[in-house]
């Protein structure tokens, strides 16, 4: 008598056409990939917020400073991990591909790309100084500006530190091995934590303490993994001595720039949008600046599992594709989709759940309160159904070489709904930061229809074309 599998097990089981598969990946190996990066977005989160907590002991004019600089400094780490993406990307490849020195050069190489590109950014943000933050947000209060200052001018020294660990952290993911991460960036979260509440509230610091304890903890991030990645018994591994005695790897060079720069354009202009939508809000007062600080702290709680699917389906796909089986291209991104769209429910019924408590950790105004959690209902809701489809596709179509037409759809979605859309909802129809957050949802309904259909069309074209060897 033949069983029909439940409908749990159609959605999220194994199948026997895996075993057809030149790459497989079993639900322990899924999960052993997935959970620790969930657990890391998780613990890091928290530590964020409890960081949040304890800047809004100083005020909303402090909260707000922070959080503005916050804005730009995220532009510029997602440059970063976009290029360490990209030497994910070519290391997952090269390791699907059965080419281990292939892999070690292209570690070496995003070292190099990494650290070039940190170095220059770093001067670029001092030289500007409090220009930037005059040109982006000049009509917030004084008090606001002067937080941003003191912030932006002790953490921009850790931008190295941020793309060498990114870099590190994303060869690590390329061979599925993400528990590392999880690991290293809980004990720097908890030393960043640790050194907030000392500074702080021990020595009265304020901003400059959180600012202190924020470049520690990163350094010592940095630190551990330069040490990890050296091993040369790693499959994928950093040589130092060859990193800065030999000529770059050229060929490897480029593919991973193919990757990672417009992995980079869409992510430095996906953030330059936002900070362009902050601005906006940085008009409707202090309350309000508060409020989508606030809210954009819980409401990370929402989507932490998409940022782990994130990880995840770069590692996976790319495997897939260096041993040229798109049929197992299709079959693992689909399956790690349906459970991304799995874990989004279940994360957001928790945090719905607990969502009174932790509004009541921070220290903002009863305005404030009132607003994050309208702007957390409206992000965490909508999330559920379009996050997916607008974030975790389009990074298994970068590990399947589409990385260019994610930049450009993202760019103009951006710019033409989110970034408009707040001009007009928020401003012209003075609905602030309601408007601003209706906005983001339009821009996430176009990236999802548009990239759904982008994708299999890719699938379909490939399937037709049969097995195959993606160039490295």
């Amino acid at each position: 008598m033949n069983h029909r599998p439940s409908f749990l097990a159609r959605l999220f089981g194994e199948s026997p056409e895996e075993n057809d598969f030149a790459v497989r990946f079993s639900n322990r190996t899924l999960l052993a990939l997935l959970l620790p990066l969930v657990a890391e977005q998780f613990l890091s989160i928290l530590m964020g917020i409890m960081d949040t907590v304890m800047v809004s002991s100083l005020g909303d004019a402090s909260v707000s400073g922070v959080s503005l600089v916050d804005m730009i400094f995220i532009l510029f780490i997602n440059i970063f991990n976009a290029l360490a993406t990209g030497g994910a990307v070519i290391a997952s490849r090269c390791v699907g591909a059965k080419k281990p020195e292939d892999a070690r050069r292209a570690a070496n190489s995003v070292f190099l790309i990494s650290l070039a590109a940190s170095l220059t950014i770093l001067g670029a943000v001092a030289v500007a100084d409090t220009r930037l933050l005059a040109l982006l947000y000049g009509s917030v209060e004084n008090d606001v500006m002067e937080a941003s200052a003191v912030y932006m001018r002790v953490c921009v020294i850790s931008f190295p530190f941020i793309a060498l660990y990114s870099a590190s952290a994303a060869l690590f993911r390329s061979v599925g091995n993400s528990k590392i991460s999880m690991i290293a960036s809980t004990a720097a979260n908890l030393i960043n934590v640790a050194g907030n509440a000392l500074t702080i509230f021990v020595f009265r610091w304020g901003v400059f303490g959180a600012a202190l304890s924020t470049v520690f903890s990163r350094f010592l991030l940095m630190v551990y993994f330069l040490v990890k990645i050296a091993d040369r018994k790693l499959e994928v591994s950093v040589d130092y001595r060859a990193l800065f005695t030999k000529k770059p790897d050229l060929p490897s060079v480029r593919s991973i720039l193919g990757v990672g720069l417009p992995g980079s354009l869409e992510s430095g202009t996906f953030q330059l949008g936002r900070i362009l939508v902050l601005s906006i809000i940085s008009t409707f007062g202090t309350a309000q600046i508060a409020a989508n600080a606030v809210a954009n702290n819980i409401d990370s709680f929402g989507v932490m599992t998409g940022f782990a699917f994130n990880l995840a389906i770069i590692t996976v796909v790319g495997q897939c594709v260096g041993a040229g089986d798109w049929r197992a291209v299709r079959y693992y991104s689909a399956k790690l989709i349906r459970m991304s769209y799995a874990a989004f429910v279940l994360f957001n019924a928790a945090l719905f759940a607990v969502m009174p408590l932790l509004l009541r950790l921070y220290r903002v105004s009863e305005e404030a309160g009132r607003l994050a959690l309208i702007l957390i209902l409206i992000h965490n809701l909508c999330g559920i159904l379009l996050w997916t489809p607008s974030f975790v596709t389009p990074n298994a179509m970068k590990a399947g070489g589409d990385a260019r037409f994610v930049m450009i759809v993202a760019v103009a979605s951006m710019f033409v709904f989110r970034v408009g859309g707040s001009e007009i909802l928020g401003r012209r129809m003075a609905m602030g930061a309601v408007g601003v957050w209706i906005a983001m949802v339009i821009d996430w309904i176009f990236r999802s229809a548009v990239f759904a259909v982008r994708w299999e069309r890719t699938l379909r074209s490939h399937e037709k074309a049969g097995p195959e060897r993606t160039p490295q």
